[in-house]
């Protein structure tokens, strides 16, 4: 068992501010990292101390492996919590960490490396009786011979996913084979470029499709738990944006079968701390199917804890000192509804173009029933080096119309001045009827986009 007194946290933004008030709860003192270009965000503010570790640009500061471990080393930490994006789900950091004599706040570097290589992820998540779609091998530049008999095999239309990727990056549906092989070698370039890995494998695309994913907490020993399931069919190119719990298409039966498929899956990989297991839902069959596992604590896992009242990062922290986390699977409970709007620093009046600049007002009317997690203020900057996301606005309510009438008057009344962003894009989703009766697929932006980018 490991103290933990003094937690690094290797991110900025929202995720930083969120991890530094969980140290601070649990009396654990927080060093928050930052380039030249975040000395004063609010991040930095917000930790016990800080260290500059580069320039403005992600690859020579936040992934600076090096430049990291020795900010840990020089204000003396004991832990490094990764958060998510950035390094959250690299073997090398998580093995410096543990190298270096300190605690990774995160699974083990074989569960990481299993579940980052989504064909090997698919094969384990077979091997533990979890619903799998039909997919492929992996293919690479060099050997693509039977890449178009293994698509008449699963059916069109598919999908061509990187085999090391994540985040929605390079996935492309193919509806006619013609078209297979060109973009099959861009998202090999894709992947190569992102990810370091150019394999890519083809999976079995659900034309009516929801994304349910289920929050586990791995607890050693082979066992875990799972705090429901989530939503987040509301995407634009794969990015999540709006995520929501329960799913309103979820219903007792499904809801069992899948909550013990992802807990099989954890259990099976003897899985320590956060993670979530992601489905497709088909809407038309009611039939669920594995698509990854995320080891890493999640952008929206706040609705996760508005449900249940648990504290994910704090439970991470425990599981990662070896303490017990004093969690069971009948004392965690479901209450009410909960849903999360991302708001991102883009014009979705003008192909969702970034906008950089200084926020001059930040103001969403937080509450009772409303957070706010983020990682900026009035007077903040947002770079154009890094991801645009401003802020998380998660919303709380009895059921999900209550939480959806609230959310609704709590966007329509927040001001953001000084740059554009996507908040009349959130309001505009609240407002159509089909987000009101449930309808939610994947396909709901693409489908809905004429009345979604109304500015009426």
């Amino acid at each position: 068992m490991a103290d933990i007194s003094k937690v690094l946290i290797a991110n900025r933004g929202e995720i930083a501010c969120r991890i530094a008030r969980s140290c601070r709860s649990l009396g654990i003192a927080s060093v928050a990292v930052c380039s030249e270009a975040d000395e004063d965000a609010l991040h930095v503010r917000l930790a016990d101390e800080h260290r500059v570790v580069g320039p403005a640009r992600a690859q020579h500061s936040y992934l600076n492996i090096e430049r990291l471990m020795q900010a840990a080393s020089e204000t003396g930490a004991d832990a490094v919590h990764p958060g998510y994006g950035f390094l959250a789900e690299s073997t090398r950091l998580a093995d410096a960490v543990t190298g270096a004599g300190m605690t990774w706040i995160g699974p083990r570097t074989d569960s990481i490396r299993d579940m980052g290589d989504k064909a090997r992820a698919r094969h384990i998540a077979e091997r533990a009786g979890v619903p799998v779609l039909p997919g492929s091998r992996r293919f690479t530049s060099d050997d693509l011979d039977d890449l178009e008999t293994e698509a008449r095999r699963i059916g069109l239309p598919v999908l061509v996913k990187a085999s090391a990727g994540g985040g929605g990056i390079g996935m492309q549906r193919v509806d006619d084979l013609a078209a297979l092989r060109k973009v099959v070698q861009s998202t090999q370039g894709l992947a190569k470029s992102n990810f370091g890995d150019e394999a890519v494998f083809l999976e079995k695309f659900v034309p009516r499709a929801r994304h349910v994913e289920v929050q586990v907490l791995g607890l050693g020993g082979g066992r875990a738990v799972h705090l429901f399931e989530r939503e987040c069919s509301i995407q634009r190119r794969y990015q999540k944006i709006i995520e929501e719990a329960p799913s309103p298409a979820v219903d007792a039966a499904v809801r069992e079968r899948m909550t013990h498929a992802a807990v099989s899956l954890a259990e099976t990989q003897d899985y320590h701390g956060a993670g979530t297991v992601e489905f497709v839902l088909d809407d038309e069959t009611g039939e669920f199917y594995f698509l990854e596992m995320n080891t890493r604590v999640q952008v929206e896992h706040p609705v996760t804890e508005m449900i249940t009242g648990e504290d994910i990062v704090a439970h991470q922290i425990r599981i990662a000192a070896g303490k017990e986390s004093g969690l069971s699977q009948a004392g965690i409970e479901s209450r009410g509804h909960a849903m999360e709007f991302r708001l991102y620093a883009e014009d979705p009046f003008n192909n969702f173009l970034p906008q950089p600049g200084v926020i001059e007002t930040l103001h969403v009317p937080a509450g009772e029933h409303v957070r706010v997690d983020t990682g900026y203020d009035d007077g903040s900057r947002v770079h154009p080096y890094y991801d645009p996301l401003i802020a998380k606005v998660i919303v709380r309510g009895a059921d999900r119309d209550e939480t959806r009438e609230r959310a609704l008057e709590v966007l329509r009344n927040s001001r953001i001045e000084g740059i554009r962003t996507n908040l009349p894009f959130l309001v505009n989703v609240l407002r159509t009827d089909a987000f009101r009766r449930g309808e939610t697929l994947t396909s709901f932006i693409a489908d809905y986009e004429s009345e979604l980018l109304n500015t009426e």
